[in-house]
Formats: structure tokens, sequence, C-alpha cells
């Protein structure tokens, strides 16, 4: 589960690292009154409205804007908020934004030169560890600096049985070319930071960029957080920070039906029980001819309702040529699914594309019977080949 900026810099805090400092506002008003606020406590006229969505880049789209008085900041404020903000990592329909941070000025002058870093924690899947990963090269161009100059990434593996070691958030301050006072702080930073990961079940913490102040502080001035939603049921309060205005509008049905459900691309709708099943289906249509439009896992427990919704949601993407239902009758029997298909689609009405129904296991030869009987446009398999033979004449 992503979430802003700000609410992950609220989690940050919580335990210890620091943060740019900032009020989220919701109207032009009440980023002018922040801004007032700001002022009040960090003694400076100028802030920074950032607008909060769930994407990186939005520096690149305008979506960061420095603020030098309170008419700057009115005007900032209102051309962010409302309009629909393009990022590399948005697509080109961009998301509209409907709260704008105004954080603090944090690139004030003092004894030495301001520096940004590039850090983020996540897990190595192919070695079953935790890394940090951290640059000198931070800023909007990490992902340039990945591509073209990867000898300047840095990695930091973590042993899951021992945590970070000092030894290894010290290393980090020094490959980091820090020394004295924001070494120190860089330390306590990385150890913070590292904890907060940790014990927040995430999937990933990105801080992109890690600043040393002209003083010598290091604080995070951005925070990309995205949470296990598997874990959530441990934190109660990290899942009430959920957004849905941000997130795709029919995932967000499919979750309210308990079906996974991910948009994708293609041509041939899917609906799968497993996901495993549901991965070898989309390598299906792919081998067929086909580009699967999505991933869609109904679960073990397939019923009418299941598959009504599923149908529905499937069927709200115009791209979608042709579904492939592939069920395997384990837990569920075939026939009952079939009967499920057969009465979704009559409750449904006039279907628009062609429908493949592979029921394997249960009662597979009862449920193709139904299938074939039903006077449905549904075209029904039993061998995995059979399905890619028919999503290839359906495509023809």
């Amino acid at each position: 589960m992503n979430i802003h900026e700000y609410q992950g810099k609220q989690i940050l805090k919580s335990f210890g690292v620091a943060v740019q400092e900032g009020i989220v506002a919701d109207t032009v008003e009440q980023a002018v009154e922040a801004a007032k606020k700001m002022k009040t406590d960090f003694n400076s006229d100028w802030v920074v409205i950032k607008a909060q969505i769930h994407a990186g880049g939005r520096g690149k789209g305008g979506g960061v804007k420095l603020a030098k008085n309170l008419d700057e900041v009115k005007q900032r404020a209102t051309d962010i908020l409302g309009m629909q903000l393009v990022t590399p990592q948005t697509g080109p329909e961009g998301k509209k934004v409907n709260k704008v941070l105004v954080a603090q000025d944090v690139y004030y002058p003092g004894p030495s030169a301001t520096s940004e870093f590039y850090m983020s924690v996540l897990l190595d899947r192919a070695k079953g560890r935790n890394i940090i990963m951290y640059s000198t090269e931070g800023g909007m161009d990490i992902e340039e600096v990945a591509e073209k100059t990867p000898h300047l990434i840095f990695k930091e593996e973590i042993d899951p049985k021992g945590g970070l070691q000092g030894f290894q958030a010290r290393k980090i301050a020094f490959n980091l070319g820090l020394s004295g006072a924001a070494h120190k702080e860089m330390v306590k930073f990385v150890s913070a930071l590292y904890k907060a990961y940790d014990q927040t079940d995430s999937s990933m913490f990105e801080i992109n960029p890690v600043l040393k102040t002209s003083d010598d502080k290091i604080i995070a001035v951005d925070a990309k957080v995205n949470l296990d939603e598997n874990a959530l049921y441990r934190h109660p309060d990290y899942a009430a920070m959920r957004d849905i205005t941000e997130e795709d509008p029919t995932e967000v049905e499919a979750s309210e039906s308990n079906l996974n459900y991910v948009k994708l691309d293609g041509n041939v709708g899917c609906m799968v029980n497993g996901a495993g099943l549901a991965m070898a289906t989309m390598d299906i249509i792919k081998i067929a001819g086909g580009e699967p439009a999505n991933f869609l896992d109904v679960g073990g427990t397939a019923n009418a309702q299941t598959v009504k919704a599923a149908f529905n949601i499937i069927l709200k993407d115009p791209n979608v040529k042709a579904i492939l239902i592939n069920i395997f009758g384990g837990i569920v029997r075939c026939d009952r699914v079939a009967q499920g298909v057969i009465d979704a689609y009559n409750e449904i009405g006039d279907i628009r594309v062609p429908i493949i129904v592979r029921l394997q296991g249960t009662n597979a030869e009862e449920a193709k019977k139904l299938i074939d009987e039903s006077g449905l446009k549904v075209y029904s398999a039993i061998l995995l080949k059979e399905a890619a033979d028919l999503v290839t004449k359906v495509l023809a």
C-alpha cells in the first residue's frame, strides 16, 4: 500500500528520523495559513509547495514549487491544487492533485555547502535479505544515475539474524563522503531509517533526497513509502492512511469484492482461481498471440456472485476483446463454477466479447456439458491447449 509523502514523514518522525517539517493542506486558504505557521515556527518566509500524489518525479512535472512570500504561496497552491500532474511514474493520463504539503525551506545558508544523497531500504528477493541502497548522486535524476553510472550506487546487505550493525551505518556515512558532525548525524539517520522500515513491515522506504544541510544536519526531504498490505492487520493506524482516490477505481472495486485484480494493457481478460494458475494463464494468452488485459484471481471458493463481480470489472476495460476463464476445481466443483458463469452471463445480459471457459478437476465433464448446452456465446475447453487454441480463434 502506497502512502503520501506527508504520511511517510509522520511514520519516519515517530522512529526518530529527522524530516523536513510541513503541514498538509486541501485548499489554497489552508496552504496560506500553513505558510504563516511555518514562518512562526522556523522564522523564514520561504516554503516549498509540494503536490501529494502516489508517484515520484513530481518536481519534473511541475508539482514542487518554491514560494518566497504569501502571495507566491497563494499562486503556487492555486496552480498545483486540482492540476492533473503528469510525471514519469503516472503515465500520460497523470494524477489529480487533491492535497499539497507546505514544507519548510531547508536549503538555508550556513557554514558549509548542502549535499543531496539518495537512500532506500528494500528487500533483495534474489538474496532473501533487506538492503540499504544509497548514492552520493541524490535528486531528481537518480534513474539516470542508475542507468549511466551504476558504480555510484552502493548496496549494504543486512543479515536478518543480527539486523543493521553499527559498522554498516558508519560505512554508509563514510561512502557518502561525510565527516565530523555530518558523519555522526548520518549514522543516526541510517539506524533510525532501518528501524522504521523493519518495524512498520514496509516493502520499501525511498528517501530522495536525503539532505545534508548547511549546518551539518541530516534530514529526509522526501519520503516514498510502500507498506506491505499483508501485514496491515498489525498496523491498523497505517491501514487508515489508505487513500483510495489515488488508486485505480477498478482495483478498489475488486478489493471490495475480495478479488485480487491488477489492470494491464492487453486485449484478453483473465479470470482464474489461484495466483500461480493466473500467471500460467497469462503466459498461455501471450503464446496464443494475445496480451493479458489483467491479472484476476477469484480465489478458491468462486461462486456465481464472485464470477459476476469479476465479469463486471473485466468488462469495464474497453480494450478487452475476449475473456478466458481458467478454473482448477480442487476445492470448488467445476460444475458449480460453470453454473455460476451461466447465471452471471444471464444476469449481466448481452456480453459483447467471446468467452472461453476452461474447467479442469472435480466434475469437469459435467461442467463442460453445462456450458455447451447453455445456448450462450461461451466456448468450453478442458485442456489448457484447447483454451489457447480458442483464444487464437476468437482473436483472429
